[in-house]
C-alpha cells in the first residue's frame, strides 16, 4: 500500500491514542477506543492480501505503524504489533478452511487475536509446551492456563500453544486457533503493572472443545512457525514499537526545549551531548531494525545461525538502547521536566514502559541461546 493512505489511517488512530493515554495509564485500562479506531481503519487487517479485503500490507507497513503508534502509546503499539505477529502465522501456515474462515474476519476488523504462549512451569519460552491438547470426540480439549496474555479480556480469538495430542516430548508443540465464543474464560490474576499499564496482560484460564482443523500448520511443528513468523514479527514489531516510544519522548522533549527559549541554557555542552546520545541510539536501533527487515524479506531460510543472530540482536539491542536514550533524557531535563508524571514530555511514562522491553521474552535468555548459535557460526559470517 502507499504511504499516504497507512499514514492517514494510523494519524486516526494516534489522534485517539492521545486522547485516552493519560487514562489508560493511570487506571491500567485496556485502551478500547484506540482498538475500537484500529478495527475501523482496517488496520488489523493491514497484512491481508487486497483479493482476501484487506489492506495488502508488508512488513515494512507493518514496523512503520508500530513506530508511530510507539511514540504515542507503547501498550497500543503492542497490542496492534502482537495481533499482527498473529496474522502473519495465520496467512504464513493456516491452510483451507480455517484460513477461509478468519481472514475474512481479520480483514473487516471483526477480529482482534491474542497470543496464548506462555506457561507458569516455562515463562515465554516457546519452543516447549507443558499443557496437552487432547482429543474427544473428534475434538480438540483445551485446557490452558497463561500466566501473560496480552489483550486476553478483549480478544475476539486466540492462537494458543500446546503440546500435540498424542505428544512424547514437550517439544511437539502445535499452534491452535480458538474463537472467544467457543471457550470459557477466566480471569486468573489481576495486572497492576509498573510500565505497559494499558496492555492488560493478566493471566488467564481457557478452557474449551475446537474442531479438528483449528490447528495452524502440522500437529507439532510450532518451532517451524516460530523460526518464520514468531520469532522475526515479534522480535521487529516490539523494536518499532519501543522505538517509536523513545522517539516521542525525544520529540517531546526538543519541543519542550525549543518552547522554553530564555529560560533554558541550550549552549550546554552537557545538555547537547546527552541529546546527541539520545539520537545516536535512536539512529543506531533504527538502522538495524531496517536491515534486519530486509534480510527476513529476502532470505530463504531464517534459520541459519547469522540470521538467527541478527534477528535476536534487533530484540536486545533496541531493548537495551531505547531504554537508555529515555533514561539519559531524564537526566538531560531533570525533575520539573524528566520526573514527574503531569509533565508534557511524558518521559516518566516511557521509561516506565521501557523497562518491560528487556524482560519480555528476556535479554538473558536470547543471549543464552545466542551464545550457542555464535559456536555454531566459526566464520562470524554476518547476514
Amino acid at each position: 500500500m502507499t504511504a499516504a493512505p497507512l499514514t492517514e489511517l494510523v494519524g486516526r488512530v494516534t489522534k485517539v491514542a492521545e486522547e485516552h493515554v493519560r487514562q489508560t495509564d493511570d487506571d491500567a485500562a485496556f485502551p478500547v477506543q484506540a482498538l475500537d479506531e484500529l478495527r475501523a481503519t482496517g488496520l488489523l487487517g493491514l497484512l491481508v492480501p487486497a483479493e482476501d479485503g484487506g489492506l495488502g500490507g508488508s512488513l515494512a507497513d507493518v514496523l512503520d505503524a508500530s513506530t508511530e503508534l510507539g511514540r504515542v502509546d507503547m501498550s497500543v503499539a503492542m497490542i496492534f504489533a502482537m495481533h499482527c505477529q498473529q496474522v502473519a502465522a495465520v496467512l504464513a501456515h493456516a491452510e483451507g478452511r480455517l484460513r477461509a474462515e478468519l481472514l475474512p474476519e481479520i480483514a473487516a476488523g471483526r477480529l482482534y487475536l491474542a497470543s496464548v504462549t506462555t506457561e507458569a512451569g516455562k515463562g515465554g519460552h516457546l519452543l516447549t509446551a507443558e499443557s496437552a491438547a487432547a482429543w474427544r470426540d473428534g475434538e480438540l480439549l483445551v485446557d490452558r492456563f497463561a500466566p501473560v496474555v496480552t489483550g486476553g479480556m478483549q480478544a475476539d480469538g486466540f492462537l494458543i500453544t500446546l503440546r500435540s495430542p498424542d505428544s512424547e516430548a514437550d517439544n511437539q508443540v502445535s499452534l491452535v486457533y480458538a474463537a472467544r465464543e467457543q471457550l470459557e474464560i477466566e480471569q486468573a490474576g489481576g495486572w497492576n503493572p509498573l510500565g505497559m499499564r494499558a496492555s492488560d496482560s493478566g493471566a488467564l484460564r481457557l478452557r474449551g472443545r475446537l474442531p479438528a482443523h483449528q490447528v495452524v500448520g502440522k500437529h507439532g511443528d510450532f518451532h517451524t512457525i516460530v523460526t518464520t513468523v514468531f520469532g522475526p514479527l515479534a522480535h521487529l514489531g516490539w523494536a518499532s514499537c519501543w522505538l517509536g516510544t523513545a522517539a516521542g519522548a525525544l520529540s517531546r522533549v526538543i519541543a519542550s526545549l525549543r518552547g522554553s527559549r530564555g529560560k533554558t541554557d541550550l549552549s550546554s555542552e552537557l545538555l547537547m551531548t546527552r541529546l546527541s546520545r539520545a539520537r545516536q541510539r535512536l539512529d543506531t536501533v533504527h538502522a538495524l531494525i531496517d536491515h534486519a527487515r530486509r534480510v527476513v524479506e529476502t532470505t530463504a531460510d531464517l534459520s541459519v545461525p547469522k540470521v538467527q543472530l541478527l534477528i535476536n540482536a534487533v530484540k536486545i539491542t533496541a531493548a537495551e538502547e531505547c531504554y537508555r536514550a529515555v533514561d539519559e533524557l531524564v537526566d538531560a531535563v531533570g525533575m520539573r521536566h524528566g520526573y514527574l508524571r503531569d509533565s508534557p514530555t511524558r518521559l516518566e511514562q516511557s521509561l516506565r514502559d521501557l523497562r518491560s522491553a528487556v524482560l519480555n521474552y528476556s535479554n538473558d535468555r536470547l543471549h543464552l541461546a545466542d551464545g550457542r548459535l555464535t559456536l555454531l557460526d566459526q566464520e562470524v559470517s554476518f547476514a
